[in-house]
């Protein structure tokens, strides 16, 4: 299933990797960092560095927490734009004594409805057992 969301169109293939950083709960931190220093250097001003921080944040703990507890950050720059990806393979078992472990959920006081508010783009793609979600980030824009 693919959806786009947000001001979109559709999803920007992916460009050489400027960041390509597995991650799990532990790595969060170090993940956040490395996301910042990247967005600044792609020209994004200080805000809307916060506002990539804060998406690639969101989807990185949704994959940890409803998926396989880890997935993989790509960040690249086109120019125009700073596209960040994360995917999930997803849970290897559903483990039903965990509330949790429903699929990514885009209601107000989730993640998802975080990054809608602050990426120029989103777009989810879901396949059998792999969530891919790619937000966009226009260069220059302050939206």
């Amino acid at each position: 299933m693919s959806s786009d969301r947000g001001r979109g169109g559709a999803v920007p293939r992916v460009g050489t990797p400027v960041l390509d950083q597995a991650f799990d709960g532990d790595s969060l931190y170090a993940l956040r960092a490395a996301v910042a220093a990247h967005a600044a250097e792609a020209g994004l001003p200080r805000q809307r560095v916060y506002d990539v921080v804060a998406a690639a944040h969101e989807l990185a703990a949704n994959a940890v927490r409803h998926g396989a507890g880890h997935g993989r950050l790509r960040l690249w720059a086109d120019g125009r734009a700073l596209h960040c990806q994360v995917s999930d393979d997803g849970p290897e078992e559903r483990d039903a004594s965990r509330p949790d472990a429903a699929a990514w959920h885009r209601e107000h006081g989730h993640g998802l409805w975080l990054v809608d508010q602050v990426a120029d783009q989103v777009s989810l793609e879901r396949d059998p057992g792999v969530t891919t979600v790619t937000v966009t980030f226009i260069v220059g824009s302050s939206s």
